[in-house]
C-alpha cells in the first residue's frame, strides 16, 4: 500500500508539474483586439508591396516583452519578422507563421474605410480581417503568453510574420526558405489556409488545409492569314483560337484523388444529409465518380475542382480594328495542377484536345509554387483535431485548397503544415464579406475563440510534457 500511494503522489506530481497556467482570458480578449485593430490600420496593401510599418510595429510588441525578434528583409521596405522562444530541445521546432500583406482595394467600394478596422454590430470590418491578420494577431497572442506565462517547452516556438504572400513571395517566404532557412526550420507549421464553416451562426465543420493544387499559367497562342474584314477567312486566328479555348472548358480533365481529398470527402458525407452524402461516397468509386461530377460542376464547383486538375479560361485578348482580321489571337488559361501532376504530359493532353496546329500551347510566367503534402498520422494533426472538438464540437475536415498559400514552400522542404482559420460565415462570400472583397470582415467573438483554440494546441505540441 505505501508503495501504491508513493507511486501515485509521483504520478499527481508529474501531472502537476506538467500543467500550464491558463492566461488571463478576459485580458487577452482586451489586448488581442487592440493588436488586431492596429495591424488592420496599417495599410499594407500588395500591391505595391510596403509592409514595413506592420513589422516595426510587431518588432516594438515582442521586443517589449523580451522575446528575442529580427527582421530578415530583401527590400528594406518588406521586412520579415522572425521571433523565437527556445525549448529543450526534445523535440523539432514548431513554427506559427502569417503574412502582414493584404490585397489592395477600391476604397469607393467601402462601406467602412478599408483600414479604419471599424467595429460594428460584434464585426471588425477592414483590409486583411480574415487574410490574414487574424492569424497574424493571434498568432502574436500566443507568442506574447507564452513567454509571460513562462511555458517550458520541448521544443522552440517560431514566429514568422512573411511579406509578399499576395503575389510578392520573392520578399517573404522565398526569401526566408532560400536564405534563412535555417531560422524557420521546423517539423511542423500553422498557418493560414483552413477555416471553421458556419452557416446561419451555427458552426458545421472544420477544414484544415494540407495541400493545395499548384497554380500555373498555359497560353493559347492562335495563328493564321491576316486579311480584310469584308472578307472572312476560314484561316482566322480568333474563330481557332474561340474553338480552342471552348474545347478547353467542355474537357472533363481525369478524377483523381489523393489522401487528403479521399478524407475529406468521406468525413463531409458523414454530417449531411443522405442525398448528399450518397454525392460524396460516390466520388470514392471508379465507376461512380462521374456522377457526382456532373452535379458538383453544376452546383457545387469548388468540389469539382477539389476531384481534378482544373483549367479556366480566363484572358482573351485579339484584334486591333473592326475590319482587319488579325494574324494572331491569345487566350489565357489558369491550370490549378493536382500535387503530383506531370505537367509536360498534361500539356500535351491539351494539345490532344485542342487538336488544331495552328494553336501553339505553352505555359507562361507565373507566381507558382512547389509541390508538397502534409500527413495526416502526425501528432500535429491529432492535436488540431482535437483542438477543434474541444473548442468548436465539430468533426475536422482535411482540405485540398484549390488556391495557393505559402506552406507549399515549407512542405516541399519536408514541414509538415497545417492551415487552420477562425470560424467564418458561409453566407459572408456571397454577400460581398470575405477574403479579398470589398467588406471584409470577421466577428469579435470567433476571433477570440481562434486565439484560445491556437493556445491549446500550441501547448499540447510545444510544451514540457
Amino acid at each position: 500500500m505505501r508503495i501504491f500511494i508513493s507511486v501515485c503522489c509521483l504520478f499527481l506530481t508529474q501531472i502537476a508539474s506538467a500543467q500550464v497556467s491558463e492566461p488571463d482570458w478576459a485580458a487577452v480578449e482586451t489586448e488581442t483586439l487592440q493588436h488586431y485593430r492596429a495591424l488592420l490600420q496599417f495599410d499594407t496593401s500588395d500591391p505595391p508591396g510596403r509592409e514595413l510599418p506592420a513589422a516595426e510595429y510587431l518588432l516594438q510588441v515582442l521586443e517589449a516583452e523580451g522575446i528575442p525578434v529580427e527582421l530578415l528583409a530583401l527590400d528594406p521596405e518588406r521586412p520579415n519578422v522572425l521571433a523565437r522562444l527556445e525549448g529543450n530541445g526534445n523535440k523539432e521546432p514548431l513554427l506559427i507563421m502569417a503574412h502582414t500583406d493584404v490585397v489592395n482595394v477600391d476604397p469607393e467600394k467601402w462601406t467602412f474605410p478599408p483600414f479604419s478596422a471599424t467595429i460594428d454590430n460584434g464585426y471588425v470590418y477592414g483590409r486583411g480581417a480574415v487574410d490574414d491578420k487574424d492569424n497574424l494577431a493571434s498568432a502574436l497572442m500566443v507568442m506574447l503568453e507564452l513567454k509571460r506565462q513562462n511555458v517550458k517547452l520541448d521544443r522552440d516556438v517560431i514566429f514568422l510574420a512573411e511579406s509578399g504572400e499576395e503575389g510578392a513571395t520573392e520578399f517573404g517566404i522565398e526569401f526566408m526558405v532560400e536564405n534563412h532557412f535555417d531560422k524557420i526550420d521546423s517539423e511542423f507549421c500553422l498557418a493560414e489556409g483552413g477555416s471553421v464553416a458556419r452557416v446561419n451562426r451555427e458552426v458545421q465543420y472544420a477544414g484544415i488545409q494540407t495541400v493545395e493544387k499548384i497554380p500555373y499559367r498555359v497560353e493559347l497562342l492562335a495563328t493564321g492569314v491576316a486579311g480584310h474584314g469584308s472578307v472572312p477567312l476560314q484561316t482566322n486566328s480568333v474563330t481557332r483560337l474561340a474553338k480552342a479555348v471552348a474545347a478547353i472548358a467542355d474537357w472533363r480533365t481525369p478524377i483523381r484523388l489523393n489522401e487528403t481529398t479521399a478524407a475529406y470527402f468521406e468525413r463531409l458525407a458523414s454530417i449531411s444529409p443522405a442525398d448528399a452524402a450518397e454525392r460524396y461516397l460516390n466520388v470514392l468509386d471508379p465507376g461512380r465518380a462521374s456522377d457526382s461530377d456532373e452535379y458538383f460542376l453544376a452546383n457545387e464547383p469548388r468540389h469539382a475542382s477539389m476531384l481534378r486538375s482544373s483549367l479556366s479560361p480566363n484572358i482573351f485578348d485579339a484584334g486591333y480594328r473592326i475590319n482587319v482580321i488579325p494574324s494572331e489571337a491569345r487566350a489565357s488559361v489558369d491550370f490549378r495542377a493536382l500535387p503530383d501532376e506531370s505537367i509536360p504530359e498534361f500539356l500535351d493532353e491539351i494539345r490532344r484536345v485542342v487538336d488544331d496546329p495552328a494553336i501553339e500551347i505553352s505555359l507562361g510566367a507565373r507566381n507558382t509554387r512547389p509541390r508538397g503534402q502534409a500527413r495526416l498520422d502526425t501528432v500535429a494533426f491529432t492535436a488540431i483535431e482535437a483542438g477543434i472538438q474541444e473548442h468548436y464540437g465539430v468533426v475536422t475536415l482535411p482540405t485540398m485548397s484549390t488556391g495557393a498559400t505559402d506552406m507549399a514552400y515549407l512542405r516541399n522542404r519536408g514541414i509538415q503544415c497545417y492551415g487552420i482559420g477562425p470560424a467564418i460565415d458561409r453566407e459572408d462570400a456571397a454577400l460581398g464579406f470575405g477574403a479579398h472583397s470589398d467588406q471584409e470582415r470577421i466577428l469579435i467573438s470567433e476571433l477570440h475563440r481562434f486565439v484560445r483554440f491556437n493556445w491549446d494546441v500550441v501547448i499540447e505540441l510545444a510544451a514540457e510534457q
